[in-house]
């Protein structure tokens, strides 16, 4: 039996069974921090030309875009998918180095209000991506993750598994839409090692993708069952030959859903650690910013190799530059949209700290990577003390969640400016009563 089967059949079954209310509460709070992070990107560039691009595609279809707009679905699901990851604030699951939201939700949505689905129908479609694709990146793992972005590649599982359990696919016609999903799999790490607006349409092509081979299956195109773990497969072309005999050993019994991270500050998650250690180090020692002289940040290895600007230009690059995310927040407290206006973005004082703040990986910090991301570390103050502190986890991460009052204020303070106070709060209330919706037309 092949990889597409075992998740083929799940799905049939998932399709027959009642959905814990626990799992439904954290589906739940997977689609409010979805909306979350969606509306601060619908400003960006990326989404912008999207819409220009895709004019002919606007004003009719089945589904909507984040503000009401018409569309099809395949376009809704490209257009909100890369708004969802481009400002740097979607969901996590940790153990498969993935943004499974962005894709999952938006591939969802669409799906869902092609399908006239009823937001339970919707929740349910969101657990069954989110269930797929996780397990899909926690076999392709590290190695995967050196060069592929999975957040693009595996996102198109989460995508196809949501819109095929919305559309009622069959076990045959549910693998085959897998399978296809693997060959347009896609989105290379080297699209965001330099400035570039490549990397949150990784996202949307990976909703887009989903949604398209659910299509197909529909009309009865078949893929290569074999895709993920044949002898040319996503396993041995994107990896090195992971073991995929356990892929669905706890689906079902361990919902992946209920241990995501949802992300506390706005930039490259991979910093996070860093700054959670930096900021409990100043406040653990009552420090000003004018009492640090030097900054160390050891943490694990791909924390420097992506958020890797010593000196970024662009909001962009000061996104992904750990130096930079770290010094905003020993000077300002946190690390918010503010901390990427032109302003702080050029902030003599920040620049001056980013100069005397030091990376390096840590040998011991890099083996526990992914399933820990931690950092230390060591800040030498004025008068001569050295003072350290050791990072384990990250604020979002399943060790200490965000609470449901913090993910509600992390929504109302991301969407207000777009959409306004009672129009969040409106949005808000919806969202907690999805279960009981007869409909996803808002």
């Amino acid at each position: 039996m092949h990889a597409t089967h075992v998740f083929a059949d799940y799905a049939a079954a998932f399709r027959q069974q009642p959905l814990p209310d626990e799992v439904v509460h954290h589906a739940k709070r997977a689609v409010i921090d979805w909306y979350a992070s969606l509306f601060p990107g619908l400003a960006s560039p990326p989404v912008q030309m999207l819409e220009q691009a895709l004019v002919e595609d606007l004003d009719h279809g089945a589904a909507r875009l984040a503000l009401g707009r018409r569309a099809t679905a395949r376009t809704a699901a490209l257009i909100n998918g890369t708004a969802a990851h481009a400002a740097e604030v979607d969901d996590s699951f940790r153990d498969a180095m993935y943004h499974p939201g962005a894709a999952t939700i938006a591939a969802a949505l669409a799906a869902g209000q092609e399908a006239q689905a009823s937001g339970l129908q919707f929740l349910r479609g969101v657990v069954l991506g989110y269930e797929i694709s996780t397990r899909i990146g926690v076999v392709m793992g590290r190695p995967h993750y050196r060069y592929w972005h999975s957040t693009g590649t595996v996102g198109t599982f989460g995508a196809a598994a949501a819109a095929g359990g919305i559309h009622g696919l069959d076990a045959t016609a549910f693998a085959h839409a897998l399978a296809t999903s693997a060959t347009f799999a896609a989105g290379l790490q080297q699209a965001f090692r330099m400035d570039s607006m490549s990397k949150p349409l990784h996202a949307g092509r990976a909703a887009e993708a989903g949604l398209l081979a659910v299509t197909l299956a529909r009309l009865g195109l078949t893929g290569s069952l074999d895709v993920l773990d044949g002898e040319a497969g996503l396993g041995q072309a994107m990896s090195t030959g992971p073991d995929w005999s356990q892929v669905g050993a706890t689906l079902g019994r361990d919902f992946h859903i209920t241990r995501l991270t949802f992300k506390n500050h706005i930039g490259c998650g991979h910093t996070f650690a860093a700054i959670d250690g930096a900021l409990a180090l100043q406040r653990q020692h009552g420090l000003a910013a004018s009492d640090i002289a030097k900054v160390h940040v050891a943490t694990y290895r791909p924390a420097l190799d992506i958020a890797c600007y010593q000196r970024p230009t662009t909001v962009n690059e000061a996104r992904f530059s750990l130096s930079y995310v770290v010094a905003t927040a020993l000077l300002h407290g946190s690390v918010r949209l503010a901390a990427y206006e032109p302003a702080r973005l050029n902030d003599p004082a920040t620049r001056a700290l980013m100069e005397r703040l030091t990376v390096a990986v840590d040998p011991e910090l890099d083996v526990a990577f992914p399933g820990q991301r931690a950092a230390r570390i060591e800040i030498e103050t004025t008068d001569g003390r050295r003072l350290s502190h050791l990072q384990p986890n990250r604020k979002g991460d399943p060790e200490e969640p965000l609470s449901d009052e913090e993910l509600e204020g992390k929504l109302i303070e991301l969407a207000s400016p777009v959409i306004g106070s009672g129009a969040a709060r409106a949005l808000l209330a919806r969202l907690w009563a999805l279960d009981s919706a007869p409909t996803l037309d808002w």
